[in-house]
């Protein structure tokens, strides 16, 4: 795409990517960093984004039957303490609460003052609180299935933290079920691994595999973790998406039982899935370029940006009566069943900088309208998926007919280019000489990609793994992409049933 270097996104991927991907959000106005170590501010066109990602998935969330609620941000300890392998995988996350007021230290500060009797911790995670309500909840088996979901900040306190993809504190949703078999959760859980499918190919245009964790990636205290992976533009995957089966591990350490229909006393069956500000990096990772943010049209604040051009105020008067006018055209088309989001962005800023800007927040379609426009009752039309110079004039008759099908082929192309990259970077792997290579290989901004090798469970932290910090993401369900094959682990010499897609990983 041609560029004016002064515009464009610097270092380009190729050249840094991790620091491209933080360029992208600072010249999108998404977020920056807080005051807080680890923690995130989401600037308004970022949160419009996840705005809009929560009111899709939400919609859908209900769809399948749950409902919201809300529970605590503060978790007794000894509710964490009760399942041991969850307490073991968080423990150094965990930010703890011990006091419960400040008072004067005599030298003008302030320092922590009424030691609690039992600490608390800010969530990580709400299965501990939610069983608890569960367990006053649940009597009998008339009281099943318990379907409940809720939006939330959690707080697991991160090392190392980039925005979106990993903070310290970020947003989410968390969803807690109750089942009276483990048919029945099982069920539940792959059900809402479906729906993070739908919503991540059909909402954010972000391919993705669906597929069982191995042991060693498990959700902490569940029986059976399943993923969604993306393959982000530089080779990495990105767990976009995870549903457990907790089989009865939580139901026992929390004390959800039930009298069953023949007055037994049975130990219930749960499952937790999530999905969280991640996807904003996955969003950003699999369609932006070196000139900025791309956003599909489905979850981009503005479809449209109305762009007035004038040099004096009789001018202005004109330009801006007929984009008005096109404004209230425009909104009572619609775009995937609502109503298409516009703007008019009349800032006293020179005409590029102000169009580079909305280039760079990636908004799909930008209108530029001076007095000859409105003489011709037409506009001049930029899209992002096109060179920024790429502009053509369209009568306003054109634009009205044809601006809700241009965004859909806009989402639709992105979906496809997203699946033609991943197809392009995987490999199937055999050997231990090819996966070095693989892995080892740059090609640009991209460096390995998805490998698909033949896999043992005593492969789990083999050398080989760590020293090219690659790690299995998951075994693939598509049984045609990825049919059963009796093969050899390449890694341990032992036998293997199946391919498993390994790769780096955010």
């Amino acid at each position: 795409m041609a560029k004016n270097a002064r515009n464009a996104i610097s270092p380009s991927r190729a050249e840094n990517y991790p620091e491209w991907y933080q360029q992208v959000i600072k010249a999108a106005d998404l977020a920056e960093n807080a005051p807080v170590r680890g923690c995130m501010v989401i600037k308004p066109w970022g949160f419009g984004i996840w705005e809009l990602m929560q009111r899709a998935l939400d919609d859908m969330i209900k769809a399948t039957g749950h409902v919201n609620a809300c529970f605590p941000l503060l978790i007794p300890l000894s509710f964490l303490e009760k399942e041991a392998t969850h307490v073991e995988g968080f423990a150094k996350e965990c930010a703890v609460v011990t006091h419960h007021r400040l008072e004067g230290d005599g030298q003008g500060g302030l320092k922590p003052a009424g030691e609690l009797e039992e600490p608390y911790v800010i969530r990580p995670t709400s299965e501990t609180i939610i069983g608890h309500s569960y367990s006053k909840w649940v009597q009998s088996y008339r009281d099943l299935p318990i379907l409940i979901n809720q939006w939330a900040n959690v707080m697991r306190w991160e090392m190392r933290t980039r925005i979106f993809l990993r903070t310290s504190e970020f947003f989410w949703q968390e969803g807690h079920t109750v089942h009276a078999t483990a048919e029945e959760a099982k069920k539940e859980t792959l059900k809402m691994l479906d729906v993070y499918e739908d919503f991540a190919e059909n909402w954010l245009a972000v391919p993705v595999l669906k597929g069982l964790k191995t042991p060693d990636e498990r959700f902490p205290g569940a029986e059976d973790t399943y993923s969604i992976e993306a393959l982000m533009q530089d080779g990495k995957a990105l767990q976009a998406g995870t549903s457990h089966f907790l089989g009865q591990n939580f139901a026992k350490a929390s004390e959800i039982t039930f009298l069953d229909q023949d007055g037994v006393s049975q130990v219930a069956w749960t499952t937790s899935w999530g999905v969280s500000t991640r996807l904003m990096g996955a969003l950003i990772m699999t369609h932006s370029d070196d000139d900025g943010l791309v956003l599909p049209p489905r979850i981009a604040p503005h479809h449209i940006v109305i762009l007035p051009i004038y040099k004096n105020d009789e001018d202005r008067k004109l330009v801006l009566d007929f984009c008005n006018s096109l404004n209230k055209e425009l909104q009572a088309l619609r775009f995937n069943h609502a109503p298409l989001r516009v703007s008019i962005d009349d800032r006293d800023i020179r005409g590029g900088e102000k169009s580079w800007q909305h280039i760079k927040k990636g908004v799909p379609i930008r209108l530029e309208v001076g007095p000859r426009d409105v003489a011709k009752d037409s506009v001049f039309m930029g899209r992002r998926d096109r060179a920024p110079k790429d502009k053509v004039s369209l009568s306003v008759k054109e634009l009205l007919a044809g601006v809700s099908s241009i965004l859909e082929t806009m989402q639709e192309q992105l979906l496809s280019r997203a699946k033609d990259f991943r197809k392009n970077n995987t490999k199937v792997i055999n050997t231990k000489e090819e996966f070095e290579a693989f892995f080892n290989s740059s090609e640009g901004a991209v460096q390995g990609g998805f490998a698909l090798c033949h896999w043992n469970e005593a492969a789990i932290d083999h050398p080989l793994l760590t020293k090219h910090k690659v790690s299995p993401r998951c075994i693939p369900f598509d049984s045609e992409a990825f049919p059963p094959e009796q093969g050899v682990c390449l890694f341990t010499g032992k036998e293997s049933r199946k391919r498993i897609v390994f790769a780096k990983s955010y």
